[in-house]
């Protein structure tokens, strides 16, 4: 891993995929959980409380990537309303009221909003987020307008249409579905933009660090036009976008400082009543990158003023004719961004399934439950040890779910200490795991098997794996407001070959843990996969993994993020120990740590971030952790990385980013850091690769 550096003109922002605990976590560094989930401090309590409500979905917290996401003007990329309240509206009013506040907001519009009058923009202000709930979001008859200074503004999943007056190239009524006057840090994706009467995007008046992605624009005469200035200063990322039966300003772009386009696909069907006129324009000052787009049917695809430059890479043209233009030099996009281009040859297909509304951007409970299907309903079981609930054990619940079960069963669990071990079999999906308390600490599952404890049926030890008080080999497993604990007594038990005592074990793909507390010393949260060729993504998110010794291992795909990591002194007294020890097989992601805490009550220096585990000898895994953007005690070693088992974890994928707090340090060739553009493949949703965990 080479060492942090800074692009030649930005610095990216992060992404973040899902709010857990509150982004004062991230700096909370003398946090500490002690020895049980009694001791959470005051700090920590305010910053984490202990409500039941799921994270934030990722939609809700969704960031942009291109130009939207350079820290520039003051602003660190384009992350919208994130930080404030999610409202659903339904009416003119309530979308005017709440785009136009001064406070940060999430505004799900629920339903076809008519705008009165007609042409209507509504004067968006900064730090919001307007995205529909699925498809069915519509606003009918109007749009929005981003005035001068506007900036964080993020515009989703919203169907925006139909504003037409009857005239094709009207000059009379400029109703637009996106207008920016002096905007910047703006990103407009996913949304379907047709019929209106003037232009479907339009980016003016020095309009900067724009990002417009996954958009179909159709049935327009004016689609997309960036400029109106004199001034060569905007920055703009399009890329993606299903632009079909458009007959100009697809887009043209005047006098923008970077303009970069790629893997978008212009269509000009044959027959139809709408023809184009041109494709991709490049005016005046305007420096373009055209990479892996696909034209067809187009008249004059490419063109360019002699002022203009235009560099065209790996771009297909099908079906056209007339002005096809490259000429002069642009500038390298991969200084200022990362990004992953596909395939040409792929382009339409890929556009004409995944661009406009996607059915699960934007769905909540409130938003969705009136306007889209309803989907079969949860089976609920109860447990309660005092005999109030339909089982008095967790495993009796568990042993009720049918085999292959369909839908999602919720095993609701009421307050009270359960000594049991707990097994969800592979044909058991689709389970979720409740406590009922006010509190993640008041339904504890424990029990105090180790590795070396003899089976009950003289069969032989546990063994790591068999040791965990909890095993999830079932796909789609959730579990919330509850703690999983494994309280084997070290001390008690210093004859016993064998201490490793796991609290968690999940074999399974698509593990939600949402507000969860996961309690042991050694080996406490095994991360494993059903097979070493099968893909297990874990996401744990608001919540607590306490131990010592690799108490966060195994080969899974695993996040950790908004979360707490809470370091135990050992049995004796001592402080020694180690955060993570992947097994990862060789081209998988391993465990990402983001966006958390590395604390605890123990001696400074004296914690690894980690150490690869080849288990069983096998050379041809290649373990990998990341930390990122998580705040450090004092606790963890300046060379946060160590060997194990005669692998030297150099030869192998650890590496940290933009960590803080006294446990951090600078890059050195004992302490990777990631650069700008490795961070940037390196981030949850790229772990997670297209699940998008929700709350059920």
């Amino acid at each position: 891993m080479s060492e942090h550096r800074s692009t030649a003109r930005h610095r990216r922002s992060r992404k973040l995929l899902a709010v857990g605990l509150p982004l004062t976590l991230a700096t909370a560094s003398l946090a500490v959980y002690g020895a049980g989930p009694g001791a959470i401090t005051p700090q920590l309590a305010s910053a984490a409380s202990d409500v039941t409500s799921a994270a934030a979905p990722t939609w809700a917290t969704a960031t942009a990537d291109g130009f939207a996401s350079v820290n520039a003007l003051g602003q660190n990329g384009t992350y919208g309303g994130r930080d404030g309240q999610t409202v659903t509206v339904r009416t003119q009013a309530d979308l005017e009221k709440y785009a136009t506040a001064a406070e940060p907001y999430v505004i799900v519009v629920a339903g076809t909003i008519t705008m009165n009058p007609v042409g209507k923009e509504i004067k968006v202000a900064s730090d919001k987020t307007i995205v529909g709930s699925g498809t069915s979001g519509h606003l009918v008859g109007g749009g929005f307008f981003l005035g001068q200074g506007v900036h964080n503004v993020i515009i989703r999943n919203l169907t925006i249409r139909d504003a037409y007056q009857g005239i094709w190239n009207d000059k009379d009524h400029d109703f637009d579905a996106v207008q920016m006057d002096g905007a910047h840090h703006v990103w407009i994706d996913h949304n379907d933009l047709r019929n209106m009467a003037d232009g479907l995007i339009d980016v003016r008046k020095d309009s900067t660090y724009v990002t417009v992605s996954w958009n179909e624009l159709s049935q327009n005469n004016k689609t997309f036009g960036i400029g109106w200035t004199e001034n060569v200063t905007t920055d703009i990322t399009i890329h993606h976008n299903w632009f079909r039966e458009t007959e100009q300003r697809n887009p043209s772009t005047d006098n923008a400082a970077h303009a970069h386009l790629y893997n978008n696909y212009l269509e000009d069907v044959a027959g139809t009543s709408i023809n184009s006129s041109y494709g991709n324009y490049s005016r005046g000052g305007t420096r373009m990158v055209l990479e892996n787009s696909y034209f067809q049917g187009m008249k004059n695809p490419v063109i360019k003023d002699a002022t203009a430059t235009i560099v065209q890479r790996g771009n297909i043209f099908s079906g056209t004719s007339g002005r096809n233009e490259s000429g002069g030099t642009a500038f390298d996009p991969k200084a200022y961004y990362s990004y992953t281009l596909d395939s040409a040859a792929n382009v339409p297909s890929l556009l004409k399934s995944g661009t406009g509304p996607h059915p699960t951007i934007g769905t909540t409970a409130s938003a969705a439950a009136d306007v889209a299907p309803k989907a079969a309903a949860a089976t609920t079981l109860t447990v309660a040890k005092d005999g109030t609930g339909q089982y008095r054990t967790v495993q009796a619940a568990v042993n009720a779910v049918p085999a292959n079960n369909a839908s999602r069963v919720v095993i609701s669990i009421k307050p009270g200490t359960y000594r049991e071990t707990v097994k969800v079999p592979s044909n058991k999906p689709h389970v979720t795991f409740q406590g009922t308390g006010a509190s993640r600490k008041d339904t504890v599952i424990v029990f105090n098997n180790a590795a070396g404890t003899p089976k009950p049926d003289g069969s032989g030890n546990h063994g790591t794996s068999g040791s965990a008080t909890v095993a999830v080999e079932a796909d789609d497993f959730q579990a919330r407001n509850l703690t999983i604990s494994n309280d084997f007594d070290e001390r008690a038990n210093q004859s016993l070959s064998g201490h490793q005592a796991v609290a968690l074990r999940t074999a399974a793909d698509q593990v939600f843990l949402d507000g969860v507390i996961v309690e042991g010393d050694q080996d406490t949260l095994l991360l494993d996969t059903a097979a070493k060729d099968r893909l297990g993504r874990v996401y744990v998110t608001n919540s607590y993994v306490v131990g010592n010794v690799d108490f966060i291992f195994g080969r899974a795909t695993a996040v950790i993020d908004r979360s707490v990591i809470t370091l135990k002194k050992r049995w004796d007294g001592t402080s020694a120990g180690y955060v993570t020890a992947p097994s990862t097989a060789a081209n998988r992601k391993g465990i990402l740590i983001a966006n958390s805490a590395v604390n605890g009550d123990v001696s400074d220096r004296t914690f690894y971030l980690g150490r690869p585990w080849h288990a069983g000898g096998d050379a041809s895994l290649d373990p990998q952790t990341t930390v990122r953007d998580t705040t450090l005690g004092a606790a963890i070693r300046t060379t946060p990385w160590t060997d194990m088992g005669g692998f030297s974890w150099k030869d192998d994928r650890f590496a940290e980013y933009r960590n803080t707090g006294p446990g951090s340090g600078s890059a050195s060739g004992d302490r990777p850091h990631l650069t700008d553009s490795q961070a940037a493949s390196q981030e949850v949703a790229d772990w997670l690769a297209g699940w998008t965990p929700t709350a059920s």
